[in-house]
């Protein structure tokens, strides 16, 4: 099952997608349901399973599908999840590492400032402890922290390079969508495929500068995958320059191609306390198998990236556009 969220004349719209070969793919709203979060919600509270309360609520409305998705319809996408009414609510967060290309493409950063990178380590720590036995602690994996709801973007919607940065290039990946039930125990709702997006130019300094090059937009959508294997994903990644394509890469992320289960990734995220408050809403990316800064590509204004991952629905498109660049500096006056 997928879904999508959508924004139109009726307002905020959830809908499931219904793409059959040789049919007319099309988008079924649900009824009285403007948010993926406030369905989940409901879930927790009744019992409800999250999939028997989509169908539910399905009801006989269609909406052509590709007209919205190219972006050529009064209804338009919006992130595959996220919190309306309280962005703040909305953790976006990730693990690094968890891939053997990523782990090259970050050692490759930062070659010659040691025998053996930290990122190096890192990544074998996981090879060595990432899947443990069930009902065991593994190997803690790389966290980062990306902001909070407000800075998730659609397909379609530009990610941005701000002023203050030095560059932005895509990161493919597949994030987790959460959301903490009244006890406190995160529950998974779905899978998304993810734009992580950060600044590889200014990490590249020093690697200690990896957290602030997090801090950026990211795009998720355009659906949310409720009933997903997530064991072996193939995919691809490309970058679009004046309609042509500049640049592309096969991919591959699940289990099979991680150093680190989806157990023990959940479990090092939630393990926090200020992880499990009850409401709250959480978007967590699982790690990159490539990405076009890694291959010597450096992204302008207007390219297009998109993600494609196999049985997650429609690639996520985004172009890029950049800031202009600024020297104007943020100045802090007393209360």
């Amino acid at each position: 099952m997928r879904l999508v969220q959508l924004s139109g004349p009726s307002g905020r719209r959830v809908a499931v997608v219904h793409e059959t070969e040789n049919a007319t793919p099309q988008l079924c709203l649900l009824a009285d349901c403007a948010s993926v979060y406030d369905l989940a919600s409901e879930c927790v509270s009744t019992g409800l399973p999250f999939q028997a309360a989509v169908e539910k609520r399905e009801t006989s409305d269609f909406l052509d599908y590709d007209p919205i998705y190219r972006g050529l319809s009064k209804w338009r996408l919006l992130p595959s999840a996220d919190m309306p009414s309280a962005p703040t609510r909305c953790l976006v967060s990730g693990t690094g590492l968890t891939h053997q290309a990523s782990a090259k493409n970050r050692d490759a950063m930062h070659a010659g400032t040691q025998a053996v990178t930290d990122s190096t380590r890192m990544y074998l720590s996981g090879v060595e402890g990432g899947k443990p036995a069930a009902g065991k602690e593994g190997i803690s994996p790389e966290w980062f922290y990306k902001g909070t709801g407000d800075i998730l973007r659609a397909h379609g919607e530009a990610l941005e390079v701000p002023s203050f940065a030095e560059d932005g290039g895509e990161e493919p990946e597949i994030a987790g969508v959460y959301i903490i039930d009244k006890q406190g125990k995160p529950r998974r709702i779905g899978f998304t495929i993810g734009n992580e997006f950060s600044d590889h130019v200014f990490e590249r300094k020093n690697y200690l500068y990896l957290a602030s090059s997090k801090l950026r937009s990211c795009a998720i959508g355009p659906e949310l995958v409720i009933d997903a294997a997530f064991d072996l994903i193939p995919g691809e990644v490309s970058v679009e320059r004046d309609n042509a394509v500049l640049w592309s890469s096969p991919i591959q992320t699940g289990e099979s191609h991680m150093c680190h289960s989806l157990t023990n990734i959940e479990h090092h995220h939630f393990k926090f306390d200020g992880h499990r408050r009850p409401g709250d809403l959480h978007i967590h990316f699982y790690g990159a198998d490539a990405f076009s800064f890694g291959a010597g590509v450096m992204l302008q204004d207007g390219d297009i990236m998109q993600v494609r991952f196999d049985g997650f629905g429609r690639p996520l498109r985004n172009p890029l556009r950049r800031v202009p660049v600024s020297t104007k500096t943020v100045t802090v006056s007393p209360l």
